[in-house]
């Protein structure tokens, strides 16, 4: 038997333009809420979180200047979020292990990088080839704050003040020595941007961390340092080593008479050792906006104020976007002194 053809009518209503422009329209709306839900994934996400621990990876020792920021701030996000905030400590190359787990981690808001001068600004002009990069790897959340760093020399030397060192260094060019807590540290760079600024010929002597520094500068074998303030701070108020000037754009709270290296004759010197919270490059944005908003808003709490500043932290939340800035200029700031320096790792 012959099969009977479907009436033209019927033919035209199931395959004609008004059926392909329900099923194109039907595309369109299958298109539109995929996109609806790509975007409301990470908010959904951002309000949710953290629903589990959280961890904060330092790429230094427990106990250490950056160390003990890290947890101050550790624990008050973990008493913001209700979830522990356990910090990681990662050692070893100057911080660059730490720094490159933390990139590759994956982008969801439960690894985080405490992040200094020395891991992003600092080791991309020291070494040549690094395992991430300090801007494209990492996701800026907030700078948590900074501490300046000390000029300190022996109680016998005869300079009392930054003026007479500078003097004296002019003098006496390759025989004043200056000790640091190790190559590429914010102390050494802080010498090396001194050096340039006063066209002083100054040999660098570097240790294996600052307290071995102020160890050899308590006892003579140097005749002065770069240290950091809350290192120093006990040796400077039992007057066992003398303080010329704070590296800070304004005095430091710690010491509040010491003057500093700008106001003592050197203009526009400033140096801060900082820190930072930075997270893998990819985390989605409204993870970072809530990061950031929980950073400012644990910064602004007296008691981390109150326990930073013990630690001779200056708080200084800021936005992601001030964060990232910040880090881009301050990797062309110590590019260049890295390469007037001829600074290269050990």
């Amino acid at each position: 038997t012959r099969r009977k053809r479907a009436p033209l009518t019927t033919t035209l209503s199931q395959h004609g333009p008004y059926s392909w422009r329900k099923k194109e329209a039907r595309k369109v709306r299958v298109a539109f809420a995929a996109v609806a839900l790509s975007l409301a994934a990470p908010c959904a996400l951002s309000q949710s979180y953290p629903s589990k621990p959280v961890r904060l990876i330092v790429g230094f020792a427990p106990g250490g200047v950056s160390d003990v920021p890290a947890r101050i701030v550790a624990a008050k996000l973990g008493e913001v979020w209700g979830t522990p905030v356990v910090v990681e400590n990662r050692t070893g190359a100057g911080g660059i292990i730490a720094t490159d787990v933390a990139a590759r981690a994956p982008a969801d808001g439960y690894t985080l990088l405490l992040v200094t001068a020395g891991l992003l600004a600092i080791n991309p002009s020291i070494y040549k080839k690094l395992p991430y990069d300090p801007v494209k790897d990492f996701a800026a959340i907030s700078m948590i704050g900074s501490t300046p760093n000390v000029l300190l020399v022996h109680p016998s030397a005869q300079t009392t003040t930054v003026r007479a060192f500078i003097t004296y260094a002019k003098a006496n060019p390759g025989k004043v020595s200056i000790g640091s807590a190790g190559v590429g540290t914010s102390r050494h760079l802080t010498m090396e941007l001194f050096k340039s600024i006063t066209a002083t010929d100054i040999v660098h002597v570097p240790y294996k961390g600052g307290a071995s520094a102020l160890t050899d500068l308590l006892g003579g074998q140097v005749p002065a340092i770069v240290s950091g303030v809350t290192t120093a701070l006990t040796s400077i108020k039992a007057g066992k080593v003398r303080a010329l000037g704070v590296t800070s754009a304004k005095r430091s709270p710690q010491l509040p008479e010491l003057p500093t290296i700008a106001e003592s004759g050197v203009p526009g010197f400033e140096v801060t050792a900082w820190t930072g919270l930075c997270a893998p490059a990819a985390l989605p944005k409204p993870l970072v906006a809530k990061l950031n908003a929980d950073m400012v808003k644990v910064l602004g709490m007296p008691d981390t104020q109150r326990r930073l500043a013990e630690q001779g932290v200056d708080t200084t939340p800021t936005t992601p976007e001030q964060f990232a800035e910040f880090i881009k200029s301050e990797i062309v700031k110590w590019a260049k002194v890295v390469k007037d320096a001829g600074i290269t790792p050990e």
